[in-house]
């Protein structure tokens, strides 16, 4: 087996340049002790920087394509990091790392899950201390987009509720091969202190969500679903803004208001 043909269906892009891969490695330094799992290793350009700075048992792979799993056993040097085959986004993390113990995440993440990916690295947040890695440039920004700016969207405020969120760098579509059609960017999350939104979670979820899938409404208009029957959206804080210009903060201030008016429309 010479190599691994890249696979379009899986969105497959390997990474060829030797130091981009060092950067991305470089990015999980403050956690030499914490147990990382890399999420779709390819042909391991990533994994041997990673092997170097977390050696076997801290470092695990998890990849769905069986041509690369059957690759990586045959070529990475002992002792090799335990190699999963199998698909992220169904896997129990409690079986892949037991107990409560911290770990960090990684990845050369293939651009047609990529939000899939964060959305659940958001289920296992109380355990995820770091998540890094490269994904599309487009959607790298709009993981680290700050209030008031066009790229922010529903990932940029769940992941900043409870990640400090940082873009790193961007990343050339000529060190893949192939090559995809676009730049790429390196993000890096770390959990922040925050444990307790202080407000109701699910209903934080659903008024980020239901905000931005009108996004070129103030949230007048978009949150006016939410609220109970004869409750006028003005009541609400922020009502003349747009989604993306609101921080974290602001959105669970509207999560309370919009709880308030709930619970006082029950009471009638």
């Amino acid at each position: 087996m010479s190599g691994v043909k890249p696979k379009k269906a899986l969105g497959q892009h390997f990474l060829t340049d030797l130091g981009v891969a060092g950067r991305i490695a470089s990015t999980l330094d403050d956690y030499p002790d914490t147990p990382v799992l890399e999420i779709g290793p390819g042909m391991g350009v990533l994994t041997r920087f990673l092997m170097e700075k977390h050696p076997y048992p801290l470092l695990s792979v998890a990849e769905i394509d069986s041509e690369s799993v059957a690759w990586l056993k045959e070529h990475l040097p002992s002792p090799q990091p335990r190699i999963v085959e199998g698909d992220f986004l169904q896997m129990d993390m409690a079986e892949l790392f037991p107990g409560d113990e911290p770990f960090c995440v990684i990845g050369n993440y293939p651009y047609n899950i990529s939000s899939q990916i964060f959305f659940r690295v958001l289920d296992y947040r109380e355990r995820i201390v770091c998540c890094s890695g490269m994904l599309q440039r487009e959607v790298a920004e709009r993981l680290a987009a700050p209030p008031g700016t066009k790229a922010r969207g529903i990932l940029s405020v769940l992941l900043q509720a409870w990640y400090d969120v940082e873009y790193l760098f961007t990343v050339s579509e000529n060190v893949f091969n192939p090559p995809p059609k676009v730049k790429s960017g390196v993000v890096r999350l770390t959990r922040n202190g925050v444990r307790d939104l202080g407000c109701d979670e699910a209903l934080f979820r659903t008024v980020v969500k239901t905000g931005f899938g009108q996004r070129r409404k103030t949230l007048r208009n978009s949150l006016r679903s939410l609220l109970p029957p004869g409750a006028s959206a003005d009541a609400l804080p922020y009502a003349s803004l747009r989604p993306e210009q609101l921080s974290v903060e602001q959105f669970k201030e509207i999560t309370r208001a919009v709880s308030s008016l709930r619970a006082n429309a029950s009471k009638l």
